[in-house]
């Protein structure tokens, strides 16, 4: 099997379509494979690997929602309640309708947002990168984007009323706010105890120290010849808050782990994490008769290009759900998400089988780099 997998890995790498690329996958019987091809960094001679430290971005946002479940489960947090129950400051935020000039129009919002909205993204919340008017909002405002770690991000408007549309946005940031409100605790002491800790992702966190960051894959960006150069993007060392959002470091094989976790249904070895119907759940349409969008345009072209995922997607607890049996990929229902530097994962229940990919550039979901994902799917399940 490794082979066909592997000669996917070494030819993206070869063409020059990623910087360097790490693969896994696994059933409910363990792992089923591991592969990387290129080197940490392009002009450098130490190869990528299984072990090599990424920024793994909005993956991070399964995590912190898991953390939200478990709250859940436990009593402490209802899914259905408005967020300003636990969180009085979310009352404020008001819906931007525009702009005056260059002053931001803004109205009272039609609803109080849910903490199950955050979730799902229909809170109305946006990202810069994909929303035009968030983007010249946080221009206008000198609000710097969530990167920065500044909790002026906080102070950002909703673009739309909640529960009317999905909109990709800084939800999950002010789900970790909620987890800490009702827990006691700071996110990062929360993931380490509940999650992280019990799944054994001993290298997974928000800060990393001096020999995780000797083995960070650095972020790359294309020269103007088009040709690969490792950069020293990161987002910042000291932030405001613990950013549910985006804010961890991982490994393929600690991420790995939280993968099978989901795939057993919440428990992966001794460990329980979640309860089976809290992951059954996570795996059900939440957002009703609303749609993940079929074409989002990019409102930041070094961010991201235009994200392109068809149509037919529903989101679940935290995982984008596809409805449909792909040909020769993963099997109607499965949940997935991805992080901005090009990171992807994807949980498959039907077929027993999860997977992830990872490299480390900008900008998102790049052809090329879908292309590779979609090729590695293909390759891994023509193979089990």
């Amino acid at each position: 099997m490794s082979a066909a997998v592997d000669q996917v890995l070494n030819n993206a790498v070869r063409a020059g379509d990623v910087p360097n690329v790490v693969a896994v996958a696994a059933d409910r019987d363990g792992v089923v494979y591991e592969g990387a091809a290129g080197p940490r960094a392009v002009g450098q001679d130490d190869p990528i690997g299984l072990d090599s430290t990424l920024r793994i971005a909005s993956m991070t946002k399964m995590v912190a929602t898991v953390a939200a479940l478990q709250q859940s489960e436990r009593g402490h947090l209802e899914l259905d309640a408005p967020v300003d129950t636990y969180l009085p400051a979310f009352a404020d935020r008001q819906v931007l309708e525009g702009f005056d000039g260059d002053s931001p129009k803004l109205r009272p919002a039609g609803g109080r947002a849910t903490v199950r909205q955050l979730i799902t993204h229909t809170s109305g919340l946006a990202y810069w990168f994909f929303n035009e008017d968030i983007k010249r909002w946080g221009e206008l405002t000198d609000t710097p984007t969530v990167l920065a770690g500044s909790d002026a991000i906080f102070n950002a408007p909703l673009v739309a009323d909640p529960g009317t549309r999905f909109e990709y946005g800084i939800n999950i940031d002010w789900l970790g706010r909620v987890v800490e409100e009702v827990s006691g605790q700071a996110l990062d002491a929360y993931l380490d105890a509940n999650v992280l800790g019990p799944l054994g992702m001993h290298h997974t966190a928000f800060l990393i120290g001096d020999e995780q960051r000797e083995n960070l894959v650095p972020v790359h960006l294309r020269g103007e010849d088009g040709e690969w150069v490792a950069t020293d993007i990161d987002w910042n060392q000291k932030p405001d808050w613990w950013a549910g959002g985006h804010g961890l470091y991982s490994t393929p094989r600690d991420y790995l782990a939280f993968q099978r976790m989901l795939l057993g249904g919440g428990t992966l070895g001794d460990a329980t994490i979640l309860e089976p119907a809290t992951v059954a759940a996570a795996f059900t349409n939440q957002i009703g008769s609303l749609d993940f969008p079929a074409h989002i345009p990019t409102a930041d072209p070094e961010s991201t290009c235009d994200c392109d995922l068809g149509p037919g997607l529903k989101w679940g607890l935290g995982l984008l759900l596809n409805t449909e049996q792909r040909p020769g990929l993963r099997a109607a229902g499965s949940g997935a998400w991805a992080g901005i530097f090009n990171t992807h994962f994807w949980v498959d229940p039907s077929s027993g089988v999860t997977g992830a990919i990872y490299t480390q550039f900008l900008p998102f979901v790049e052809p090329r780099a879908v292309q590779l994902y979609a090729d590695f799917e293909q390759a891994l399940y023509a193979s089990l």
